[in-house]
């Protein structure tokens, strides 16, 4: 049966990139079609543990992802059926105050990265720095130092696989080291593995709102650290200007996580996976998945509205398959497995929401896009639970039921702790065609360069509809949003396009927060989300943002104002004047112009490609042919030529760097006149200066770009993504 599933351009690029297995020489083993059928499979094997036929269940399972109505998390795409069989994406590790705990947490961590996983710690147990060390009468080093040491087994652990490492290092606010951990990321370069979160307690909140003092904590002793207190305010004014200047730390409210805490008998949550919506206790994994809001939608003429039933019976079946998912899941850990199978969380959430407002044709900043979000996510949450127990009579309620608040409640039987999520969806959200996770759209439309030299436009499905329904021209619209100029610029747009389709910088930092607070109200675990700050924003907008954030009740926030990160910063040294010398790479552009050059190296074929835009060279990339050659050598060298060319270095002086460097494969074999890889790309570079014009200048994007393609990345959902090869921080 062939299956015509709706993927765009986008989608086949991420899913090829990142998803469907290969052959070690590159070639696909399976298809979009294939990859869908391979997870349903998996899953619905489950079945007949349960004394049922696994096929219809097959069948359903597929046709609720191949539809691109849900996706479950990454993990469960790239991993179902194989050797690795490890399908969750978030993890909690304990850290307790011990070098075998400390260093037995960097093993745990780097098994979990290996498979796919992320994983969050709570670093709030380790003695501060200069605390006593009985057993060696000496002082302790702090958490902040053994942080470094789990970002470079992150480090090392991501070179090898299809997903970078990620973390979530989170610290209690009275622990006496917090000053050190608020400013932990002040350089950019610092840290890179790790997401940063103060756990923040109602009574450090009482005494930020009554201007006081609050004890500090030693966690060796659970007793104030030398009677040491910090004013309140002056330690929030820090968090608040560290998260102006690059947007970390975050904060998280540990009360009010704890107050939906499902088995508090069973232990204290402190911490939360790498983007912050899935609160865990220590050693416990969850897996996610979320449903495409812009297909639970009915037209009836030229009316759009919520299709409830649809999104009721969605809920239920992915629900169950998620379910599922637990139980065919290999675990890197015995106490992950055990304590995970105990509690049998999951975390349902959506994508697509800003598409389901463009259709209803209702503003993301008003008050009818939070009662929208209000009513999809309260409804969401009865179908979770109404499925949830409907598992239980079948299945059993999960095996903790009895030690759980819904036993204390007297509720019925329910088979999983937690149901609900609103997770960052970056990629899955590509692969699916739609607005990631809760988010506004950040563009209505833009432009996505490919390697053969083709522009792939992409557009807001919602938006897209609305010109047509409209039959407004257009390719003067999209020319005129591609060229980076805004909406409401333009006559040939009718004043309700205007006024509902904004993107995620005409939304203010208020009604993000309202947004995400509304969805939170309904999900068990917590909501991944960014609150996007206009560059010229204060730090009074900031604050004023946290207090709303805890005023709503939400269980965190991660906040990124426009243009506060550029990229990693290259020290040189210091100028005369003390201050240090930043080199910063210019973005790379949307559109560029080049050639590829097929050079054959001593070990296959080579092929070169080497682009300009209006600035001059700004990018250099290889691929191998069939026969071999060293792609791990000539990519970091195309790299690292890219990056220099950026940062305004002479692309002659790249060339007499690299031209002349030897390879024994080349110089062994006398049919080929260039010396190396390096030889090669810098042969390419010197033939472009001397044949080729740059493109004349074209608009680029400012701001943190892509490690992997130099394209901008969008922060959202409490992570960062690209919108061109779906690269995530998070994994």
């Amino acid at each position: 049966m062939n299956t015509q599933i709706p993927l765009t351009d986008n989608a086949r690029t991420v899913l090829e990139n990142r998803y469907l297995r290969k052959k070690e020489d590159g070639q696909f083993l399976e298809t979009a079609e294939g990859l869908f059928r391979r997870v349903a499979r998996n899953i619905a094997s489950v079945e007949s543990k349960h004394g049922n036929d696994p096929s219809p269940w097959e069948e359903a399972f597929f046709e609720l992802m191949a539809s691109l109505e849900f996706l479950p998390n990454s993990p469960t795409l790239m991993n179902a059926e194989t050797d690795m069989q490890q399908l969750s994406a978030c993890f909690v590790l304990p850290v307790e105050d011990s070098m075998n705990s400390i260093f037995e947490a960097v093993k745990h961590t780097a098994l979990i990265h290996k498979s796919g996983g992320g994983t969050g710690f709570s670093f709030s147990r380790l003695r501060p720095k200069n605390d006593m060390v009985s057993t060696t009468q000496g002082v302790s080093s702090g958490p902040i130092s053994f942080m470094s040491v789990f970002n470079a087994a992150t480090e090392t652990v991501k070179q090898g696989g299809r997903r970078r490492g990620a973390n979530m290092a989170v610290l209690r606010v009275d622990h006496p080291d917090i000053l050190d951990f608020i400013q932990a990321k002040e350089e950019e370069n610092a840290l890179t593995n790790f997401n940063l979160s103060v756990g923040l307690t109602d009574a450090f909140m009482d005494a930020l709102l009554e201007n006081r003092e609050y004890p500090l904590v030693n966690p060796r002793t659970g007793s104030p650290a030398g009677h040491l207190s910090l004013p309140a305010r002056t330690v929030f004014d820090l968090i608040v200007e560290r998260a102006w200047a690059n947007g970390e730390p975050g904060i998280l409210f540990l009360d009010r996580i704890n107050a939906d805490n499902p088995t508090p008998l069973l232990g204290e949550i402190e911490a939360t996976n790498p983007c912050g919506e899935q609160p865990l206790l220590p050693f416990e994994s969850c897996n996610l998945g979320s449903i495409n809001l812009a297909r639970m939608i009915l037209w009836e003429q030229e009316e759009c509205r919520i299709d409830t039933t649809k999104l009721q019976r969605t809920v239920q079946l992915a629900l169950r398959f998620l379910d599922n998912v637990i139980d065919v899941n290999r675990y890197p850990l015995q106490e992950i497995r055990d304590i995970t199978l105990a509690h049998r969380k999951v975390g349902l959430g959506v994508m697509g929401f800003a598409d389901l407002l463009g259709f209803l044709r209702i503003p993301y900043n008003s008050e009818a896009g939070v009662a929208v979000a209000e009513e999809v996510m309260n409804t969401m949450a009865i179908a979770a639970r109404e499925a949830s127990r409907q598992l239980a009579e079948e299945r059993g309620p999960f095996p903790h039921f009895d030690r759980s608040v819904f036993a204390q409640r007297e509720d019925p039987p329910q088979r999983n702790a937690t149901c609900t999520t609103i997770a960052p969806t970056g990629t899955l959200s590509i692969i699916a065609g739609c607005s990631s996770g809760i988010e506004p759209v950040f563009a209505l439309a833009f432009e996505r360069h490919v390697l053969d030299g083709h522009t792939l436009i992409e557009i807001s499905p919602a938006f897209e509809d609305a010109l047509q329904r409209e039959q407004c021209p257009s390719d003067r619209i999209l020319s005129h949003l591609r060229s980076g100029k805004p909406l409401h610029e333009l006559n040939e747009v009718s004043d309700w396009m205007k006024r509902v389709f904004v993107t995620a910088h005409d939304v203010s930092p208020e009604w993000h927060v309202r947004m995400q607070a509304a969805f939170q109200k309904y999900t068990d675990n917590a909501v991944s989300k960014t609150v996007n700050f206009p560059h010229e924003a204060t730090k009074e907008d900031v604050k004023k943002v946290y207090l709303l954030a805890h005023e709503l009740g939400c269980k965190g926030v991660t906040l990124y104002r426009d243009g506060s990160r550029t990229g990693q910063v290259l020290r040189k040294g210091k100028a005369e004047t003390g201050d240090a010398l930043n080199v910063n790479p210019r973005s790379r552009p949307m559109r560029t112009m080049g050639i590829t050059e097929k050079v054959s190296i001593g070990c296959g074929k080579l092929y070169i490609t080497v682009n300009s835009d209006g600035e001059g060279i700004c990018e250099v990339f290889t691929t191998t042919g069939k026969g071999g050659g060293c792609p791990s050598q000539s990519e970091a060298t195309a790299r690292v030529a890219s990056l220099a060319l950026r940062c305004g270095i002479d692309a002659n002086n790249l060339v007499s760097q690299l031209c002349g460097i030897r390879c024994l494969s080349c110089v062994r074999n006398k049919n080929v006149t260039v010396l190396s890889c390096p030889d090669a790309i810098g042969r390419t570079i010197r033939n472009y200066i001397q044949g080729q014009p740059p493109l004349d200048s074209s608009p680029r994007h400012q701001g943190e770009t892509c490690p992997d393609c130099g394209f901008k990345l969008e922060h959202e959902g409490g992570c960062v993504v690209c919108r061109e090869c779906g690269f995530s921080r998070c994994g």
